[in-house]
């Protein structure tokens, strides 16, 4: 689910293809009775409430950087889900707090992109002349595959080649996909899964509210804490 500000062009463009690809995807004979793709519109709270319980997996996804520290992360964890993420943000401690085995990594560091940052030697072009998996993807863009995104198609491939891909979209993709493998992999060991989500649920609590407004007092607020009732 996701929601486009008004004036948000390119994000708009991005959720247009989603949708002629779910278009595509549901209607294909032989994928539509294994895969289904759902775009829910005007993702807010009440969206929210019903797809955090039911999710398996929550993917946070931000350029290592780039991510201030969401929430949603630690909702998915508090009710089982498993998180498959850059190290970003709450991310970071969400991996200190379950262990290594129970979430999956992948994606640039922040040294890394500062380093790609210092250095200017980022060439996304590169990464779609050699990788023959990701020129496919992004030739989908403009060679007709997805219907109807005339306009949209061009300016998302524009964005990742000619204007060099400014989250590094391209890089990070390899060790996406190897996360994906390992994500796959550990779900179909349904006992492995319901330990690793357990883990996940168990060691939630460092996010409690409580905790966080305990130490908030400690702190930041320096406020020593009144055990007698008011």
């Amino acid at each position: 689910g996701a929601k486009a500000a008004p004036g948000y062009h390119y994000a708009k463009a991005i959720i247009k293809v989603i949708n002629e690809i779910a278009v595509m995807i549901n209607e294909d004979a032989v994928v539509k009775d294994r895969l289904k793709l759902v775009f829910m519109e005007n993702y807010n709270v009440s969206l929210a409430e019903a797809i955090i319980p039911a999710a398996d997996v929550g993917e946070q996804i931000s350029l290592a950087s780039k991510e201030a520290s969401g929430t949603s992360n630690m909702k998915f964890m508090l009710n089982g889900a498993l998180t498959m993420a850059t190290l970003d943000g709450a991310n970071i401690e969400i991996k200190e707090a379950c262990g290594d085995e129970n979430i999956f990594i992948f994606g640039l560091t922040k040294d890394e992109v500062y380093e790609y940052y210092k250095n200017g030697n980022y060439n996304a072009r590169d990464i779609y002349e050699q990788n023959p998996v990701v020129h496919r993807i992004l030739n989908a863009f403009i060679d007709g595959t997805i219907p109807n995104i005339t306009n949209e198609g061009p300016e998302i491939f524009e964005s990742l080649t000619a204007f060099n891909d400014e989250y590094f979209l391209l890089r990070d993709f390899n060790d996406y996909v190897r996360a994906q493998k390992d994500l796959e992999n550990l779900y179909r060991d349904q006992r492995a899964w319901a330990q690793a989500s357990l883990m996940n649920i168990a060691t939630s609590g460092i996010f409690s509210s409580d905790r966080t407004i305990r130490q908030y007092a400690k702190d930041i607020w320096f406020i020593e804490e009144k055990s007698e009732e008011v």
